[in-house]
This record gives C-alpha cells, sequence and structure tokens, in this order.
C-alpha cells in the first residue's frame, strides 16, 4: 500500500525549533514527528512511502538512510528548489503515487490514533476519489458536507468568503467540519490535475473545491480519536505531554535503525 507524507514545509510556527532543523524531525516525546507518523503507516500496513523534502530536506534523508528507511520502501519527492505546497507536492510526486490503487497522503505534524488502515478500507469500499478526515474542532475555516458527507464547498466564518465561487452558502445547510490533514487520494484523481491551472505551486483543499461538483469528495468524521497539529508551540507542548505519558520511549531498535 502507498502513502505520501508531507516533510517539506518550513515550520515558521515553530522557531527557534526549526531555525536549524526541518519541521519533521522535531521530537516529540523523543521520537522525531516524521518517525512516528512513518511508523503509524507502516503498522496500519503501507510499505511504499513517497516523502517530500524542501527546508533542510538533506537532514531528513541523512536521518531515513541511518534508520535503513524504517524497512519500508522510501521515495524521495525533492522540493528544495521550490516549495509546492500541498498539491503541487501531490502532483511533483505523480510518478511514485501513480497506478491501480489509492494512496493515503498524512502530514508530518499531524499525529493521531485515528486506524488509517480502516480510513483506507472505508475510502476502498466507497465510490469516492478522495477521502478527507475531518473533525468538528473550532476553526474559522471549514469544509461544507452533506448529510452523506460530500463536500459540497468551503466557508471563512470571519470573512464570510466561501468557495467555490458560485455556492449559495446559507446557514445550517451544510455540516461544517475542519480538514484534518490525513486525506485518500484515488490515481484517477491526477486527471483533473493535467488542467494548466493546476501546475507548479498549488494547494490541494482549493484544488478539491473546484472539482467538488464532478468528482466525489467525501469527509470521514474524526470520532473518539486523539488527534494533535503540531504546527505551534503550545500543541506541540500538548503532544509531548500526552505521547510522554501514554507511549513508550524510542526504543534502542529505533535508535539503531532496526526495525
Amino acid at each position: 500500500m502507498k502513502a505520501m507524507i508531507f516533510a517539506a514545509g518550513l515550520g515558521t510556527r515553530l522557531r527557534p525549533l526549526t531555525d536549524h532543523t526541518p519541521k519533521a524531525l522535531i521530537p516529540v516525546a523523543g521520537k522525531p514527528m516524521l518517525e512516528r507518523v512513518i511508523l503509524r503507516l507502516k503498522d496500519a500496513g503501507f510499505d511504499d512511502i513517497t516523502i517530500n523534502i524542501h527546508h533542510f530536506g538533506e537532514q531528513i534523508i541523512r536521518f531515513l538512510r541511518t534508520h535503513n528507511d524504517f524497512g519500508v520502501t522510501v521515495h524521495i519527492s525533492d522540493e528544495r528548489d521550490m516549495l509546492l505546497d500541498t498539491g503541487g507536492g501531490i502532483k511533483k510526486a505523480r510518478p511514485f503515487l501513480d497506478g491501480n490503487e489509492p494512496f493515503l497522503v498524512h502530514n508530518a505534524d499531524i499525529l493521531s490514533d485515528i486506524d488509517l488502515a480502516a480510513v483506507y478500507k472505508h475510502h476502498r469500499e466507497s465510490d469516492a476519489e478522495a477521502t478527507l478526515l475531518v473533525s468538528r474542532r473550532q476553526t474559522s475555516r471549514y469544509l461544507l458536507l452533506d448529510d452523506a458527507h460530500y463536500l459540497h464547498g468551503w466557508i471563512n466564518k470571519s470573512t464570510g468568503a466561501t468557495k467555490p465561487e458560485e455556492l449559495a452558502y446559507r446557514e445550517g445547510q451544510y455540516e461544517e467540519m475542519a480538514f484534518g490533514g490525513i486525506h485518500i487520494i484515488s490515481p484517477s484523481l491526477f486527471r483533473y490535475m493535467e488542467n494548466s491551472q493546476w501546475t507548479g505551486k498549488f494547494s490541494i483543499i482549493p484544488f478539491y473545491l473546484s472539482i467538488c461538483k464532478t468528482a466525489r469528495i467525501q469527509g470521514y468524521p474524526l470520532q473518539g480519536c486523539r488527534w494533535f497539529d503540531i504546527g505551534k508551540p503550545e500543541t506541540l507542548a500538548q503532544a509531548e505531554q500526552y505521547y510522554s505519558s501514554h507511549c513508550p520511549a524510542a526504543t534502542s531498535e529505533t535508535k539503531t535503525g532496526k526495525i
């Protein structure tokens, strides 16, 4: 099974920790967040993992090689010349991800105990071309889903802006859910990226919103699971506290690169 991890981010909100270290290698309870995500994916059955790099990318390559790629097949999608954002990053990695099976996309700075294999199975058994992990957490920007959890649009509650532009938003018409940084994509979706609009650097959410009328994009509500977005010092501290209390520290096997 294939997966992609976004590990190219600059991590500006975590400075000064990221002044000399890529965000993906910032430790959480003794283990770099990238290691935690790789091992979670491996435990769920994903054995072919693409990782994009940009900020201090050579450190990530060295880390992976030192740990023998954690016993899985690893491909590096190199964005050191230009950071391509989430959509552009997926499109650049297409040679590693294309094929006959869906692939999971996971932000390196998202840690959760969600059953990734179950999300993947749900996607495969549905008619959706993308399945997005969503939750009811408090934010200003929400995806708009119908009762069957299919995507219809997006709203910024602070400004009132909506997407797609032609969306007629009415309060209470849709479930308002926040994106959780984990999604499953069927390679059939790449056909929409062949449009000249989607070249170079672009975000995946505007892409989803532009095609949700013709492609079936569904949400997968997060229920009863732990979820941390380690993008800010306060959430890093929360994750540190949780994983220190509930998860074992790095083992001698991971320290020596044996998995």
